[in-house]
């Protein structure tokens, strides 16, 4: 028996040998599959966990938003019914012309059905208990009641006794009115002072909410998400019609306090995981509206869209990676004996060419390369183009318009080849990065240099510009650091540019770099330039100069050329110098040409309010006025105000120390170029702390004034909202300006006095 075991033990040791033999690779290339599998698992999980985090910040936003719009409407509901209250107190004396008052009340907002005034027992006669007069609105007619009677004792009713205990506004528990056929509803109701401040009555409007599952479920990313909101109670208050069986099975798992639930990371939201047989797993994010009514609103994402791109893309790589696998096993089994190693030569030969290629393309992709570049900016002309010696080169460029401000670089890295290539890269990556959320060319300046200098064994160094261009302005913003200086062409000829001595970054990351300003006149235009175009060589090796650079800007500033001719044009002029000498520098140029538009001023108001938040109501009155006075759409009009108090009520909130008064100034104009071309511009002025809305994306309302970055929701709303925005810190103020294009619905001006700015 044992020698048995020994035979068939040496037979499958001898056919392992063999097998080797044949395939001698084999290791490699299972090793290979192990690692890719296991290299696409972890891709799978980590960009999971990207898009569920994405998804948070997505459901956090589109609940806050949600909540700004609902709350909006029920504010405004809430406002008339505090105007009507004075209107009210002013007609007690005579209890017929309260009546009217009903009526008006019922007209003040298209979601008031009815309303009526309950009056405390005996109040106008000691015969009659009750007295409520009442108006229902039903299609365009109103009609009137005197509605207490013996059934309808309103004084044992939830939205009486709860506003006088409360004595201030109460909204009641959504119901269904059964006897006025209105649908689902809410009561508001609030306690009615007469002149002497004794309370008499309580005002009442009921609500419909009919209105509340289309605005909750208007806009989503995934088609299949949908809103809901319910009461404090976990009672199903509005959601889309066509979501049934979905909407019980989420408000049953809201309610079922078993089931397992976490916070979101930020805390402000509960999230709760769907198993859905039919259409799928899904993601129920909910949390608390602030303030009264105390509801609850929640979105429901479905797994299948969420992560369905993920999933195919998981599917589609473990494809590929399995074709890579049998393409490799072709080729180790094609480079067997003689031909491997002229094949490791060849394979490397081409690795080394082959990534030349991919790195000269990556490199051309970063840099722009579509011009113009902002075909819809008719302010601003702009040209660059970048000749390296080598297959890669170490000179980089670039531009982006952010905030009503063109950011804009060009740098020259210390050596040639791919180093300086891969140094570029960095650079240019750092730069779209710090200017994402700062408009200081020093802090991205400093920001660059900190990341240049953070590993920087080989001591390579950039000379960079970097300037800041306020396109309504025309103030430029630089900072230079060790690179040449640029000209300007203005008036018929070219100067330099007036730059201090910063040195170049990536050399010592505790230099201070200091910033500097300059305004462009109209027409003026910025040329920029790297050494490889004042020290290209002709066949005698002589340098083509900086005299000769301004002879030719001096000769072309008397001309009206674009950007582009301009830069042609000198590339037409370094060719003619070298003669076909072999390019021994990379060559790079940048025009910008800053050709603002003129404006006349259509119209022009202003109100200017203390930093007390009561002060909304007036800016809401002088926001109403004003889009009232200019024709704008309701929508476009209620979208507007929200913008403008949403950033006027960071600036009463933030911009001003505690106990201390200040003001904030807005300014409505309505500015144009051609009768076609109207814009709609709102500043909002204060001098308070300095702070810039535009440099941050989240805002934390437990940091001071001056620790705050400001955004969040507010930033969101008004980017959303408004065409553009644009900060400038200009004589101590705070000048935020909100742009909004009225090209659907231009203004038609009559020659009368009031539309004289």
């Amino acid at each position: 028996m044992l020698k048995f075991f020994n035979v068939t033990q040496d037979i499958v040791r001898s056919r392992l040998d063999t097998f080797r033999r044949k395939f001698p690779n084999l290791g490699i290339i299972l090793v290979a599959a192990l690692l890719l599998e296991l290299i696409s698992a972890v891709q799978y999980w980590y960009t999971r966990g990207l898009l569920a985090q994405e998804l948070e910040h997505h459901a956090e936003s589109e609940l806050r938003l949600k909540a700004v719009i609902v709350k909006g409407i029920l504010n405004a509901i809430e406002t008339s019914l505090r105007d009507h209250a004075y209107d009210a107190r002013h007609h007690l004396a005579d209890h017929e012309s309260l009546y009217p008052v009903a009526g008006r009340l019922v007209r003040a907002h298209p979601n008031i059905m009815s309303g009526g005034i309950a009056f405390k027992p005996y109040y106008y006669s000691t015969d009659e208990r009750l007295y409520e007069p009442f108006a229902l609105c039903r299609g365009d007619s109103i009609s009137f009641m005197q509605l207490a009677d013996a059934d309808h004792d309103y004084t044992q009713m939830e939205f009486y006794v709860q506003a006088l205990a409360q004595g201030d506004v109460y909204w009641s528990a959504p119901y269904i009115d059964e006897k006025g056929g209105l649908g689902l509803i809410t009561t508001v109701s609030m306690p009615l002072d007469d002149a002497d401040g004794q309370t008499v009555a309580v005002l009442g409007a009921d609500v419909s909410l009919n209105w509340l599952g289309d605005t909750l479920n208007n806009r989503h990313m995934y088609p299949s998400s949908f809103d809901i909101l319910l009461t404090e109670s976990g009672r199903l208050i509005a959601g889309p019609h066509e979501k049934g069986t979905d909407l019980n099975t989420v408000v049953a798992l809201i309610n079922d306090s078993t089931k397992a639930r976490q916070l979101s990371q930020t805390g402000r939201t509960t999230v709760l995981d769907m198993d859905d047989a039919k259409n799928g797993d899904a993601t129920i994010f909910y949390a608390n509206m602030k303030g009264e009514p105390h509801w609850q609103i929640a979105v429901v994402y479905y797994d299948h869209e969420v992560y369905g791109k993920l999933n195919r893309m998981r599917w589609n790589i473990l494809l590929l990676s399995l074709l890579g696998l049998l393409l490799l096993g072709y080729i180790i089994y094609r480079s067997a004996g003689s031909f491997r190693r002229l094949k490791q030569a060849d394979m490397e030969k081409e690795r080394i060419n082959g990534e030349l290629r991919i790195a000269r393309n990556i490199q051309k992709d970063m840099l722009p390369e579509h011009f113009p570049p902002f075909p819809e900016r008719h302010d601003l002309d702009l040209y660059g183009m970048l000749e390296p010696a080598k297959e890669v080169g170490g000179d980089l460029f670039d531009f982006l318009v952010r905030d009503e401000k063109l950011f804009f670089c060009i740098g020259d890295v210390s050596g040639k080849g791919v180093p300086s290539a891969l140094v570029m890269a960095v650079t240019h990556a750092f730069f779209r990065s710090a200017s994402a959320h700062e408009t200081n060319p020093a802090r991205i300046m400093k920001a660059l240099n900190g990341a240049s200098c953070a590993g920087n064994e080989s001591n390579m160094f950039v000379t960079l510009f970097v300037g800041v261009l306020d396109l309504p302005t025309g103030r430029l913003k630089y900072c230079n650091a060790g690179h040449d200086r640029p000209f300007v062409l203005e008036g018929g000829s070219a100067r330099e540019l007036p730059v201090k001595a910063n040195i170049p970054i990536g050399l010592f990351d505790d230099f201070v770099y200091q910033a500097q300003e300059e305004m462009l006149t109209s027409g003026a235009m910025l040329f920029l330039y790297t050494d490889g175009l004042t020290e290209a060589r002709d066949p005698q090796r002589a340098f083509f100069g900086e005299k000769r650079l301004k002879d030719i800007l001096d000769n072309y500033a008397t001309t009206k050329l674009t950007a582009e001719q301009l830069l042609k044009n000198m590339n037409d002029c370094v060719r003619q110098f070298v003669s076909g000498a072999e390019q021994s520098d990379d060559l790079t140029m940048l025009a910008v040409h800053y050709m603002p538009k003129k404006e006349d001023t259509l119209l022009h108001e202003s109100i200017t309010l203390k930093n007390d938040i009561s002060e909304i109501t007036a800016l809401s009155r002088f926001v109403k006025a004003f889009t009232e006075s200019i024709g704008m759409k309701k929508s476009e009009a209620s979208n507007l105000r929200l913008a403008i108090e949403e950033a006027v009520v960071n600036v009463i909130t933030y911009a001003y120390p505690r106990e201390t008064e200040g003001t904030v100034t807005v300014e409505a104009d309505v500015r144009t170029s051609t009768e076609e071309d109207q814009c709609l511009y709102i500043r909002i002025m204060d001098n308070g702390v300095p702070f810039d809305p535009t440099e941050a994306a989240e805002v934390d309302t437990s940091l001071s004034a001056e620790e705050r970055p400001i955004g969040g929701l507010g930033i969101h709303l008004m980017r959303e909202l408004m065409d553009s925005l644009n900060y400038e810190r200009e004589d101590g103020l705070n000048i935020l300006t909100l742009k909004k294009k009225l090209k659907d619905n231009p203004i038609k001006f009559n020659n009368n006095e009031n539309n004289n700015p």
